[in-house]
């Protein structure tokens, strides 16, 4: 029998639900007729898309991507500086690189049959307990309870839980709390309302408690603690970084270097260059860069431009500077690869959001 939580929920759900482009309309237990199955694919790329990224963000990527690599096997079949390409400007691109990878394991390991359960998800590269439940119980009708950011909020506060909610105390509770309220049979569209609720009504500051439909067995809310759960960690300053990039031309061409596949930005291209060390001026880092990444000498020449972006856990502020080479020939000493590229090609090699940001301002020199 399903819990309160469960009932008065599923109802909202299938009244309120997001339609989204990877959904599918919310069962009835009443109708009688078979419901539409989901897209097993597109489930599984809208949750590695969704996270760490808000849903309005989301969906004109997702639809792009669908638009190129409509099925599984389509995206098996891509390079990966195609991928990369096709999710620019989505950030957190490893989740990207684990896609492309998972997709050709599925192919060549599993006849192109994406795993079922939760358990068989997780051996997927990029695919960790909350995408497996996720993907398991949406795409497949798997009784398993989800837990992302929202659905942790939204339990914290029904049960007024003042244990950090990262905690492993704090983790233990929430999932056993996911485990009971979980409604059997039930279970993609439980999580999904579940998200949708803390999307739209359970907000992390000033939640809509009075149009919740479970404000009434909410024990923050019948406390006024709301606003104060979920506790949260004490936030740490976030560093902020000085670098700098070299835009070398020679004759029409500009220079660009491939980063390694693993690590940040893996596998994007860029800008020669880096942070600076403590006590260095702009220039004088540059060179030094250059001189460690590529093994040549560099006359710094005008300033291009100054671009700022917050990562997750750090900001930089990066001088980019026009450049021209001072004899040798530049070699991929911290590079993947290099290549000369004119600036009105420079769109078909996947960037960054600074790095594509000086390529749109060479394109329009």
């Amino acid at each position: 029998m399903p819990t309160e939580i469960a009932q008065r929920l599923l109802t909202w759900y299938r009244q309120n639900a997001r339609r989204l482009p990877w959904r599918v309309s919310p069962l009835d237990p009443n109708q009688s007729k078979a419901q539409p199955q989901p897209d097993a694919y597109a489930v599984w790329v809208s949750e590695i898309m969704l996270q760490q990224t808000r849903v309005e963000t989301v969906i004109p990527y997702f639809k792009r991507w669908m638009e190129r690599f409509p099925t599984l096997a389509d995206l098996a079949s891509a390079s990966e500086q195609e991928v990369l390409r096709v999710w620019e400007g989505l950030g957190y691109y490893s989740r990207a690189r684990n896609l492309h990878r998972a997709a050709r394991q599925v192919m060549e390991q599993m006849a192109g049959v994406l795993p079922q359960t939760a358990a068989a998800l997780q051996k997927l590269p990029g695919i960790g307990n909350y995408t497996a439940a996720a993907i398991a119980s949406i795409a497949f009708g798997q009784d398993e309870a989800a837990l992302d950011g929202n659905i942790r909020r939204v339990y914290t506060r029904l049960n007024d839980i003042d244990l950090p909610a990262s905690s492993p105390a704090g983790v233990r509770r929430l999932a056993e709390l996911a485990r009971n309220n979980l409604p059997l049979g039930f279970a993609g569209d439980f999580n999904q309302a579940l998200m949708d609720l803390g999307a739209a009504l359970c907000l992390p500051e000033n939640p809509l408690c009075l149009l919740c439909p479970l404000a009434e067995v909410c024990l923050a809310f019948q406390r006024g603690t709301q606003n104060l759960r979920p506790v949260l960690p004490r936030r740490r300053e976030t560093p902020h970084y000085i670098v700098t990039a070299a835009v070398i031309q020679r004759e029409s061409a500009f220079l660009i270097a491939r980063r390694p596949s693993d690590g940040l930005l893996g596998g994007l291209w860029e800008f020669p260059g880096g942070k600076l060390e403590p006590g260095e001026q702009l220039e004088q880092g540059l060179r030094r860069e250059i001189l460690e990444e590529l093994g040549v000498e560099i006359q710094v020449g005008n300033l291009l431009g100054i671009y700022r972006h917050a990562y997750t856990h750090f900001k930089v502020t990066l001088h980019a500077f026009l450049c021209q080479l001072d004899g040798c020939e530049p070699q991929p000493i911290q590079a993947s690869e290099l290549r000369w590229v004119k600036a009105e090609n420079l769109r078909e090699f996947p960037m960054g959001k600074i790095d594509r940001q000086i390529a749109k301002k060479l394109a329009g020199l």
